[in-house]
């Protein structure tokens, strides 16, 4: 073996890092957060956990990734530590898939068909396949299926470099020397973990591994152990994104590294130890890249069986590695961790703005009920919600900034830009909620107390301004455009009622039947409650323009109100006879 040898090892070591590397961030892509959604959802039903952590690895190829997701979504609060447990251990069963398909280059036939399974044999035509979607497409999802093949083309031609480069190795005396160093079962297993950890990827240490074993010099005494280490070493993944998180987000990391170590060192003891009573024949021979994917399938599922039963053990393990602080840890709204994985980040920037929405309902809905009645719990209540809302809006803006620099799909675009447009418009809500609630504070204070005529007028007013508010979140927590499209028609009635009142106390002021004084508030409640239904209005618009690809609010409205469709006029005659002033 020569210098260009070690450099066309260098070379497939990389080809294979990079195509590995491709291919899990376009099938993260493909999948588009929803089995990521889902994580979140978890019951407390280990089997489903299990099953839901193989299924998001085999989709995106990597524990690694998971395990960051699952510190992430801790950290924020929206999973709690026991949902991670099923999700971690399923997720070690699930990139066992790698290996299997790693070790189809290990076939020899002289069967077409057989010869056919061989990636070398196939890879370059699904490279073609590839490149052609890649660049014969403008369909987004064609693209990223054309970079997933190309990936694996790129990671299968790594392999064949790699597999190449080490065929001299067998004839080297020195070589053989230093692989009698692996027959002891802990350097193994530490050689294993340090090297997976140095790459990051448990998948691709397998992977050259299988590489090396083609040429015949690993044995199962030497490749069990690294195995089982190599299992360890992708828990430093996890251990660097533990780092400045919560203590909660901190025990993720525990239960992994706990469930590879604690799982190695039984199924070594027990391994060793059948071998030392029954002698196994196989032990000194070689092993070939399908036996090596069937120890890691075989290693993961029996540490699965073994520990799935102990899980509340492995979560007060993890309790007791980190202890609970005795003050309050703060609640972090979004890690930036979930940035690793934008179709999870969109779902979750999503959740958020739905909860936004959710204050924001609840805030305004207090503040017109303070209007009438005089609870002293009401302001506080408002206050806190408006500050949620500005803290959130900056959290939110701040993170979807960032995010929409990254590699998204068209719909995960446009619900980025939606979003951005929305939590201004909500945190606004909150504004004015706080501007009713002190208006009529003040109002309070100086004894101002409006004429029955004009709290009639205003209690059909804040009905309807319950209702806009109420057909807005709903539209946009359901993502219905159907209901979006009623709220314009309801925001022109109420413009209609905020004229009409105004012209109403100007008519009781010529006929002294109100005091000039209740002018001003009445006038700023007035303009408070247009505004709301402004909001509510440039909410609705801004899902249904985005769902058209579009982002012209003005042109949207000035069509819509100059067509007057059937639909339009039907809805704007049902709200106005609802909220007729008497």
């Amino acid at each position: 073996m020569d210098i260009f040898s070690v450099f066309t090892l260098c070379g497939g070591l990389a080809f294979f890092l990079f195509g590995m590397h491709v291919m899990s961030q376009s099938l993260e892509k493909i999948a588009g957060g929803k089995l990521e959604t889902a994580l979140k959802k978890m019951t407390s039903n280990p089997f489903k956990s299990l099953a839901l952590g193989a299924g998001i690895t085999i989709a995106v190829q990597s524990s690694s990734a998971l395990t960051v997701m699952l510190v992430g979504l801790v950290n924020s609060g929206i999973m709690e530590l026991e949902q991670t447990i099923g999700v971690i251990m399923g997720s070690n069963i699930g990139t066992t898939l790698t290996a299997w398909l790693l070790s189809l280059s290990g076939i020899e036939s002289n069967s077409f068909w057989l010869s056919l399974l061989k990636p070398e044999n196939f890879s370059p035509v699904a490279a073609l396949i590839g490149v052609l979607l890649l660049m014969g497409s403008k369909n987004k999802k064609k693209q990223d299926i054309g970079t997933i093949l190309v990936g694996f083309a790129v990671l299968m031609y790594g392999m064949e470099m790699m597999k190449n480069a080490v065929s001299p190795l067998t004839e080297m005396e020195e070589f053989k020397k230093m692989l009698v160093a692996f027959n002891n079962p802990i350097l193994s297993v530490l050689f294993g973990a340090v090297f997976t950890g140095i790459i990051q990827s448990s998948a691709a240490s397998v992977g050259i591994l299988q590489a090396f074993s083609i040429s015949g010099s690993i044995t199962y005494r030497m490749a069990i152990p690294i195995i089982m280490g190599q299992n360890i070493g992708t828990c430093v993944t996890a251990l660097l994104s533990s780092i400045g998180v919560n203590k909660n987000a901190k025990r993720v990391t525990v239960i992994h590294m706990s469930f590879n170590i604690i799982g190695t060192v039984v199924c070594l003891a027990v391994f060793y130890l059948l071998n030392a009573i029954f002698s196994f024949d196989f032990i000194d021979k070689a092993i070939h890249p399908a036996e090596i994917a069937m120890v890691h399938s075989i290693f993961n599922i029996v540490t699965t069986i073994i520990l799935l039963p102990f899980s509340n053990q492995l979560v007060k393990l993890a309790n007791t590695v980190i202890p609970s602080a005795k003050e309050q840890e703060q609640q972090v709204l979004l890690d930036e961790r979930l940035l690793s994985s934008p179709p999870l980040a969109v779902s979750q920037c999503r959740e958020k703005t739905v909860d936004m929405a959710e204050i924001a309902k609840s805030a305004i809905l207090e503040a017109l009920q303070g209007i009438f009645n005089d609870s002293p719990e009401i302001m506080p209540s408002v206050e806190k919600k408006e500050q949620t809302l500005d803290q959130m809006e900056d959290i939110l803006s701040t993170f979807m900034i960032q995010l929409s620099s990254k590699d998204l799909t068209e719909v995960d675009n446009n619900t980025i830009s939606e979003l951005l447009h929305l939590i201004s418009d909500f945190e606004r809500i909150g504004d004015h909620a706080i501007n009713i609630v002190e208006i009529t504070e003040e109002m309070r204070k100086n004894e101002q107390v409006f004429s029955e005529t004009a709290r009639a007028d205003f209690t059909t007013l804040s009905a309807a301004l319950a209702e806009i508010i109420e057909i807005t979140m709903k539209a946009f927590v359901q993502d219905n455009l159907k209901e979006a499209l009623r709220v314009e028609p309801l925001e022109e009635v109420i413009d209609n009622l905020t004229i009409t009142i105004r012209n109403k106390h100007i008519e009781r002021l010529k006929k002294a039947e109100c005091s000039p004084e209740l002018g001003i508030p009445l006038s700023d409640l007035l303009i408070n409650c247009e505004r709301v239904s402004d909001h509510c209005s440039n909410i609705a618009v801004a899902m249904i323009e985005i769902s058209q690809s579009k982002l012209d609010t003005h042109d949207y409205l000035d069509t819509l109100k100059a067509e007057r469709t059937p639909d339009f006029i039907e809805n704007f005659n049902q709200f106005n006879q609802k909220y007729r002033l008497i």
